[in-house]
């Protein structure tokens, strides 16, 4: 059986019929470019930053940035 097969959907990214390789996207292209926006902070999970024991952001945040958007 081959990996190239459709699966029922389409690619979030293009809208074309989803490959089962590459699931959920339709090529390895459409999946590299979903990586290189999660890696690029395009895509973000909404929230509050969180905080050390010590009430500075915790690492990998910017101190910058609150609940209140930057300052």
């Amino acid at each position: 059986m081959s990996d190239d097969r459709p699966v029922r959907g389409r690619c979030p990214l293009c809208g074309k019929p989803r490959q089962q390789a590459f699931r959920p996207f339709c090529s390895r292209r459409c999946a590299d470019l979903d990586l290189a926006r999660w890696i690029g902070g395009n895509y973000r999970i909404a929230g509050q930053v969180a905080y050390d024991g010590d009430g500075d952001p915790a690492a990998g945040h910017d101190r910058d940035e609150g609940p209140g958007g930057a300052s």
